[in-house]
Parts: C-alpha cells; sequence; structure tokens
C-alpha cells in the first residue's frame, strides 16, 4: 500500500531552508526575551504620542522594530509546524509564538486610538516639523478614513486581549484538518490498497478510472460527513466571531468591514456576483462539453476533475516543473526570470507531502527573510500551476520588501491574487504557443479551463456562500448543518447548471475549506484572476512597457489603494470591464474546444 513519508525521510535539497530564519533555535528564544522586554518598554509612551513630533516618530519607530522581530517569531514557529502538525514541540512554540502576538497587539493596542485622537492640523504640522515622518503619511491618512471605526484605548485593549479567543475556531478547524481527521483506503487503478489523503485527492480525483474518483470522492466526504455537527459549530463560531467584531466596530455588515480594510465598496463584492450570475451559459457549456468527451449518460461531481483527454498523460517531474515555469514567465524580463530561478534553488520551497504536514500550497515569509512556499508536489500539471502561482506571490513579496519600507511592505490579499495568477497565465499562455500536437494543446485548454472554472465561477461560488451565511446569522438565524449543506447544494445547482447529477456528498463540501475561516477572502481569486488577465494581455501585446508597469505593481506593496495601485499599472477593477473580458476568454476557449472536439 503507498503510505505518506515521514518528514525524516524526504531529502533536504526539497526542504524549505527555516534556518535562514533562525540558525538555531537559541536565537528564536533569545528574540522572544527580547521581545518581552520591548513590550514591557513600549507601555512607557502611552500618553505622549500627541506631545511632538519626536515623541511620536519614536513611537511608531519603536513599534516597527517590535514587530519585525514578532513576524519574525511567528513565522517561524508556524511553519516550523506546518511541516509536521503532529510535533508537539512546535505546536507549543507556535502556541508561545501566538501569545506573545496577542500580548503584543493588546499592550500597542493604545497607539491607534491615541493617534486618531490627535487633531488633524496638528498632525499635519508635525509631518512638517520632521521629514523622517513623511514616510506615514499614507499610514495617517488612512486612520483617519477608519476614525469613525476605531474604538477608545481602554476598548482596543480588550478587544486585542480577546484575540487569542477570535482564532479558536480556526484552531480548532486547522488541528482537526491536518493532523486528526483520517480517510479511507481503497484501491487504485491496479487494484492496489491506498489511503486517501488530501494531497492525493487530486490525483485521484483526475483518474481516468471512474470507479477509483467516484470511491475517493465518496470515501473523502463520508469521513466529513462523521463529524457534521461539530464542523458546523466551529464554522458557525467563526462567523459569529465576525459579527461580534462587525457590530463593536460599527459597521454594517461582515462584508463591509471585511472590504473597508482595503478601501473597497462592497458594490464590488456584489458586482463581481452579479456579473457571474449573468455569465452561467459558458459553465453550462463547459459541463455539457464535458460530459460529451467523457462519454458518460450522466455528469456527476466526481467527474469533473477528470481530463478531458485520455490519451495525453502528463506526469511532470519536480525538476521539469522548475524549467516549464522559468520558460513560461520570460516574457516578464531577464531581471524577474533570474531573480525567480534562484529562488527556487536556494530553499525558499518544501516540495514534497510528508506525514502530518500541512495540506495545500501557500507562500509566506517575514521582512527580514526571504519569502516561503509550501507546497505538496504530487507531479501533476496542477502541481506546475501551483509553483507558477506561489512564487507569483513570492516574488511580489521580494519586489515588495526590497522598494518599501517595512510599513507599506505587507501588499493587501486584493493585491496578491493578481500577481499569482499573471504567472499561471502566462505559463498557460506558453504551454499552448509550444504544444506541438491537438492532443496537447486540447490537453492544455481543458487545464486552463478547469483552472478558470476552479479561480472564478467556483471562488465566486464561494464567495456567494460567505455572503449568504454571514447575512443569514445577522437576521438572528443558525447555521445548523442542514442549512449549510441546503445552501451549499442550491448554490451548486446554479453554479453548475442542470447538466451536473449533485451527488449527496458534495453538500459537505462546505467542511472542508480553510478559506470559510478568513471570511470574505475568496472573492479576491476572482477578482485577481481578472485583472492577472488584463495584464498578461497587455505584457504581451505591449511588451517592455507593460512589464515596467507590472514591476512597478510589485514594488507598490500597500503604499496606496489597492484599486489605485491596479489602475495606474493598467487596469481598472471598479469597472466590470475586466471581470467580464476574462469571462468571454473562457467562452471562447470554451468553444475553440467544442471545435476540435468535433462536438
Amino acid at each position: 500500500m503507498a503510505s505518506i513519508k515521514k518528514r525524516t525521510e524526504i531529502e533536504n535539497e526539497f526542504k524549505w531552508k527555516l534556518e535562514d530564519i533562525y540558525p538555531e533555535e537559541t536565537s528564536w528564544e533569545n528574540d522572544y526575551q527580547q521581545l518581552k522586554t520591548l513590550i514591557e518598554e513600549v507601555n512607557k509612551y502611552q500618553g505622549t504620542l500627541g506631545k511632538s513630533a519626536g515623541d511620536l516618530l519614536q513611537v511608531l519607530q519603536l513599534l516597527e522594530k517590535i514587530e519585525r522581530i514578532a513576524e519574525k517569531l511567528y513565522v517561524y514557529a508556524k511553519m516550523r509546524r506546518d511541516e509536521d502538525n503532529a510535533d508537539s514541540y512546535y505546536q507549543t512554540l507556535f502556541d508561545r509564538a501566538e501569545s506573545i502576538s496577542i500580548q503584543l497587539s493588546s499592550a500597542t493596542s493604545y497607539i491607534i486610538p491615541e493617534i486618531t485622537e490627535i487633531e488633524t492640523n496638528k498632525i499635519e504640522t508635525f509631518l512638517q516639523e520632521n521629514q523622517d515622518l513623511a514616510v506615514y503619511k499614507h499610514f495617517f491618512d488612512e486612520l483617519l478614513r477608519q476614525k469613525e471605526h476605531i474604538l477608545s484605548q481602554q476598548e482596543e485593549k480588550i478587544l486585542a486581549m480577546s484575540a487569542d479567543l477570535s482564532i479558536a475556531s480556526q484552531n480548532v478547524f486547522t488541528m482537526f484538518n491536518n493532523a486528526d481527521i483520517k480517510f479511507p483506503v481503497i484501491k487504485d487503478e491496479t487494484g492496489n490498497d491506498i489511503e486517501i489523503t488530501k494531497g492525493n485527492y487530486g490525483r485521484l480525483m483526475e483518474s481516468s478510472d471512474r470507479r477509483v474518483r467516484k470511491e475517493t470522492f465518496q470515501g473523502l466526504y463520508s469521513s466529513y460527513t462523521k463529524f457534521k455537527n461539530t464542523l458546523a459549530a466551529t464554522l458557525g463560531s467563526s462567523v459569529k466571531k465576525n459579527i461580534f467584531y462587525t457590530r463593536v466596530r460599527k459597521y454594517p455588515s461582515a462584508l463591509a468591514a471585511s472590504l473597508d480594510q482595503d478601501n473597497i465598496s462592497s458594490e464590488v463584492y456584489h458586482n463581481l456576483i452579479a456579473i457571474m450570475h449573468k455569465n452561467m451559459d459558458y459553465m453550462y457549456r463547459y459541463m455539457n462539453l464535458r460530459r460529451k468527451m467523457l462519454g458518460v449518460d450522466e455528469l456527476h461531481m466526481y467527474d469533473i476533475y477528470t481530463p478531458l483527454v485520455k490519451e495525453f498523460n502528463m506526469n511532470v517531474p519536480y525538476d521539469k516543473a522548475k524549467q516549464m515555469v522559468v520558460e513560461g514567465l520570460k516574457p516578464l524580463g531577464e531581471e524577474y526570470v533570474s531573480k525567480l530561478s534562484a529562488g527556487m534553488e536556494a530553499g525558499w520551497i518544501d516540495v514534497y507531502e510528508n506525514e502530518g504536514k500541512t495540506s495545500g500550497a501557500y507562500s509566506w515569509g517575514a521582512y527580514d527573510t526571504h519569502p516561503y512556499v509550501l507546497m505538496n508536489y504530487d507531479n501533476k500539471l496542477d502541481d506546475v500551476f501551483t509553483l507558477a502561482h506561489e512564487m507569483g506571490h513570492s516574488m511580489h513579496t521580494y519586489y515588495s520588501n526590497q522598494v518599501q519600507p517595512y510599513i507599506y511592505s505587507q501588499y493587501t490579499i486584493f493585491l496578491a491574487e493578481v500577481a499569482s495568477t499573471v504567472n499561471e497565465s502566462l505559463l498557460i499562455d506558453h504551454l499552448l504557443k509550444t504544444s506541438q500536437n491537438d492532443q496537447e494543446k486540447m490537453y492544455l485548454i481543458n487545464h486552463y479551463l478547469e483552472q478558470f472554472r476552479g479561480t472564478v465561477y467556483r471562488q465566486t461560488m464561494f464567495a456567494e456562500f460567505e455572503k449568504i451565511i454571514h447575512e443569514k446569522v445577522e437576521q438572528g438565524g443558525a447555521l445548523t448543518p442542514e442549512e449549510l449543506c441546503s445552501i451549499y447544494r442550491d448554490l451548486n445547482r446554479q453554479y453548475y447548471g442542470p447538466g451536473v447529477i449533485l451527488d449527496d456528498e458534495i453538500d459537505m463540501e462546505w467542511a472542508r475549506i480553510p478559506h470559510f475561516y478568513s471570511a470574505f477572502y475568496v472573492y479576491k481569486y476572482a477578482t485577481g484572476f481578472s485583472a492577472a488577465t488584463a495584464f498578461k494581455e497587455q505584457i504581451l501585446n505591449e511588451g517592455d512597457s507593460a512589464v515596467a508597469r507590472y514591476l512597478e505593481f510589485l514594488k507598490a506593496g500597500s503604499s496606496d489603494y489597492p484599486l489605485s495601485i491596479l489602475k495606474r499599472a493598467g487596469v481598472d477593477l471598479s469597472t466590470p470591464e475586466p471581470v467580464e473580458s476574462a469571462l468571454n476568454y473562457f467562452g471562447k476557449l470554451v468553444t475553440q474546444l467544442e471545435e476540435m472536439a468535433g462536438l
């Protein structure tokens, strides 16, 4: 039976180098002790911020020093835990990092309210008196914009102290989903026993053997169904937490509260869903084409991931994946590609799945480290795109950290999904242009359509689910397992159309989506994909001038509002045009695949 390797069985060349953050853990401990001392020191400045420009600058610089240390501590401990969630030593280290981060948040909670209490004209005077404060102008402007939602110093301190409670539901789900839940053993295509894992689920669902797909699908969701009451309570608690903070900060809804962090109107969110509803025909056509190409009478939910071109099998070893990514991203210029290539060879990436490792993929890091990428590489074409995607995030982080001061280095999540998806879009374009035969080209078109379906249609469906469940609780409703399953089933019916059989198991999919514990995040995948499609067209059609604008976008961090940064780079997401254009491109590729398949 195929089993997952232990961490010690993975070769070092495929592991990230967290020792680049802390060469040994005594250094982590030293930073931890230093942070404890600095937290005590920052309390001494309470009540002094409005006295002079120098006093204000001193506190802001101390805050940066503290946050940079705390960030390193947290990132290191979290990524060590992610290597093996069952490792009790790193569970403890992460708990300590999380706990001191909460202490820090509590100790510094007076700073923002105290700054907002300083009169606007006094802030202007301070900026004129001390040039070193000039870097904080956008920061001050942003505080004034959100002033009505900032509470008193004492209230902010209480909220900061509640942070440990606020992340409880997410932590419970994370440990359940990554360390505790086990899935059944099934027979693979050759009759051998194989344990379903979150790491191999995608590959099994792409199997050409329908029995394998069905048993994988049923095995995964039956495991979650056994815990449906617990998982409904966990997600419900997360929603209630969001609504609590929404009401305390005087926002009209949890959605408005979330979007306000990026200075984005709720209309952008509503418009995305409305545009998608108007363009469901493209998805329905694609599902109908999928049924015909698979040669099945009925298209089930376990049929929607398997490649449509059976004769063409892309098994991509990791070394080849790196080469494909480098070739695909050459339109971004020599500087970008050389830095990306160096990163892939310098211990940025943790490549393969191991027992207890956090599932999925992400890019992360601290301001004072290079970026890192967690993957669970499984030799699928999808994993090649995941590599391109996460390195897009990492390069965004790299450029932002190189150019921006710490305070503006962390670009918003709204912008993050643009950089990652530009890489994916350029890669698929390259692969389509260099494909050697029709079978390969059809395979790649199918893959792009799947990427689009998963990133635009499916993430918008997730976004609509989040909107519905929050509104339900805001109106006094309850999120029982039956209610969650019913809402989720209705959305699947709307997004996939009458041509797809909604197997009962799909009703439980909400129970395994980690992003639902970071509410109103996933819509950014859809807007990001749309913006990325626009950037890709500009880069390929305009060349150097578009690349220059795009690199300036990567370097901008959070130095301005997200929509303004995008607009300056050439993409205006305040209009429906980028989303509609991306949907039309999806429709054109559906038509192209229909024609190539003769259907």
